[in-house]
């Protein structure tokens, strides 16, 4: 008897286990992603061949143990899954150029969600008509004011700036399907039928005025998602402490809304989940159906709808099957930060937290699942989270610890209390003593601690697909030897090690790296770091070095149109001089030097006007030019019509990074 277990177990470990469960909603969703990156990447530019490891990674494991069954399943299901993402996001794109042309317009709409900032408003409408002509797409309107609530409907003429045009194409734009852009005054011609409009204006009003402003814009953002209002500096340090996803209404604020109807609603038993579900679905459309809580909805009624059939739910396939309803609903969604956080975080979780669990199996079980989940979340998405923000919060496992377990209490209680103070408006204030309260101490006890210490100052590249690469080769779900795991490993540890070095150190010549959309250029040799600005802002040169240098620069070289706005930007940036070709009275204390030529190092500049730089480095001469897009007559010209790119300057050859 004992012979033929050893046999037995000698033949299972002979069989050869898939390296990837074959779920097929996992590939559809993986070839539907790759489908979109891969579009956008060719067409938005900034294609690497590292983007495709990955994919072929993900196919070839996906492959083995190699069968015809398995491998028509996977790579059919990938294939024609990625070409449906091709087709979606192509015509996504195709319907946002699809707009009247830019010109003055009368124009009426209705208002989705507005901010209010100091003196004026930036209201986004939808349902938009120009000249009694139904349009497609969102118009962002400025105003001066803040008298407009969600659900106005307003009238208005203006000159109007349109995406057929290309007024602002950005990636934001086109996730929002905003393709107008329009500032001036408007008159208010009655209020929308739309019950979740109207209620998350009632929501505003209410909080304001009865709570104190930062506490009204901490609650209204925590209860609707509506980050806008909050306090720049406080949404910064709420950012760098690691704590600002509780301003997104995710799946932790849909798992705390649909726990606790399913616990008030435990006497229907597995029916339980249709009352929990259906007012989820609700919360989602008051918030505007974010991409975090449509995902959440959808993987908690699948859930749901599984449970109650008696089967087992399986995350992974859950999760997928969310990933395909949000992108063929909305396929722009993938250049979201919201949406690759959202559905990074939740793969992480489905990646990582059993092997974290293990690991902290001998710690209290609350404090051990908290690690492994925030761990699991952390590891997987800090590329997507520096990428998207230039830095990674030092404090955040330490802060959620803290915040994630009083959040039910406080969502809740603030739901609770809001929907009293809305029920009855003579004691709202009374109702809403509770949750100012909270916030105010959180609020305190979050600035007195000051948790904004960030890892920042450098650029991942290429790194961040690699650490991902790295990432899933290393987790569970990928069925490796110990042999191949560590190899992985120990590849992963060395490309990402040498892609960070040549990313952000130059030994050699001159790199020039341009920002995406502004007038900034960061020259970078052996031994000079030079910032050159035009008309930009301080907040954009900041969120621009978070990505490329954390150090104090040489010198920042000034070459916009208004030279005195520009000089107080540079004022504010860290850099040992600052240069400039006219002559302004500023009052700054800073050391400031006004030439019409000047080297820095090794590199030499000259101002042809305040505007336009000749750059000559490596024997080359590059001309810098924030006033128009004339070729200049040079080696290498960088001008408003090349955003993005990264060249390298070595003994007179020019590469493209």
């Amino acid at each position: 008897m004992g012979y033929e277990k050893e046999e037995i177990g000698k033949q299972l470990k002979k069989r050869e286990l898939p390296r990837i469960n074959l779920r097929p909603l996992l590939f559809c969703a993986a070839g539907l992603i790759c489908g979109i990156f891969l579009y956008l990447r060719f067409t938005l530019g900034g294609f690497r061949p590292s983007d495709l490891i990955f994919p072929v990674f993900f196919l070839l494991a996906g492959l083995l143990p190699f069968s015809v069954k398995r491998a028509l399943c996977v790579l059919l299901s990938f294939l024609v899954a990625a070409g449906v993402g091709v087709g979606l996001i192509h015509l996504a794109v195709m319907r946002y150029y699809d707009s009247l042309p830019s010109g003055q317009y009368e124009a009426s709409g209705t208002v989705e969600r507005a901010e209010f900032l100091e003196n004026y408003s930036v209201v986004r409408l939808r349902g938009v008509s120009l000249d009694g002509t139904s349009v497609g797409g969102k118009l962002d309107l400025t105003l001066a004011g803040t008298a407009v609530r969600p659900g106005d409907k307003l009238r208005f003429t203006a000159e109007i700036a349109s995406s057929a045009d290309g007024f602002s194409v950005s990636e934001r734009n086109l996730v929002d399907d905003v393709r107008y852009l329009a500032s001036g005054t408007t008159e208010k011609t009655g209020a929308s039928s739309d019950v979740f409009l109207l209620l998350n204006a009632k929501i505003y009003d209410v909080l304001h005025d009865n709570m104190e402003k930062d506490e009204a814009d901490v609650s209204y953002a925590l209860l609707t998602g509506n980050s806008g209002n909050v306090d720049e500096d406080m949404m910064t340090a709420f950012r760098k402490g690691g704590i600002a996803h509780i301003f997104a209404v995710s799946g932790l604020h849909i798992g705390i809304l649909y726990a606790a109807v399913q616990t008030v609603c435990k006497r229907l038993r597995k029916f339980s989940f249709l009352p929990a579900l259906a007012l989820s679905l609700c919360y989602c459309a008051l918030c505007g159906f974010s991409v975090s809580s449509l995902r959440a909805v959808v993987m908690s009624g699948a859930a749901g709808v599984w449970i109650a059939l008696g089967r087992k739910t399986d995350f992974l396939s859950a999760l997928s099957g969310a990933a395909i309803a949000v992108l063929a609903l909305f396929p722009a969604q993938w250049l979201s930060a919201g949406f690759r956080l959202s559905f990074g975080a939740c793969l992480g979780l489905a990646l990582f937290s059993g092997s974290f669990s293990r690991a902290f199996r001998r710690l209290p079980k609350f404090l051990g699942e908290y690690l492994a989940a925030n761990l699991s979340v952390q590891f997987f998405t800090f590329p997507i989270l520096y990428e998207t923000f230039g830095y990674f919060p030092v404090w955040s496992i330490f802060a959620n610890l803290v915040l994630v377990p009083l959040l039910p209490v406080l969502f809740l209680g603030l739901l609770l209390c809001t929907v009293f103070a809305l029920m009855i408006p003579p004691a709202a204030s009374f109702f809403l003593m509770f949750p100012e309260g909270s916030v105010s101490l959180l609020l305190f006890v979050f600035a007195a601690l000051d948790l904004s210490l960030a890892v920042t100052g450098f650029s991942l590249g290429a790194g961040g697909t690699v650490w991902l690469f790295g990432s899933v080769g290393l987790s569970q779900r990928v069925r490796l030897s110990k042999l191949v795991r560590t190899a992985v490993a120990l590849a992963s540890c060395i490309v990402l090690g040498f892609s960070l070095l040549v990313r952000n150190v130059v030994f050699d010549g001159c790199k020039i790296s341009v920002a995406d959309g502004t007038d900034i250029v960061f020259l970078q040799s052996a031994g000079e770091r030079v910032l050159v600005i035009g008309d930009t802002s301080v907040s954009q040169c900041e969120s621009f070095l978070a990505r490329n240098y954390g150090g104090t620069l040489d010198a920042v070289v000034v070459a916009g149109e208004d030279v005195y706005a520009a000089l107080n930007v540079a004022a504010f940036l860290p850099s040992r001089e600052i240069y400039a070709a006219e002559e302004t009275e500023t009052g700054l204390h800073a050391a400031i030097r006004f030439a019409d030529d000047f080297h820095i190092g090794s590199l030499y500049f000259r101002y042809e006007t305040p505007q336009k730089l000749l750059l000559s480095a490596e024997e080359v001469s590059v001309e810098l030019d924030f006033a128009n897009s004339a070729y200049g007559g040079t080696d290498l010209f960088l001008g408003r019509e090349e955003r993005g790119l990264i060249f390298h300057l070595v003994h007179g050859i020019i590469k493209s990074v």
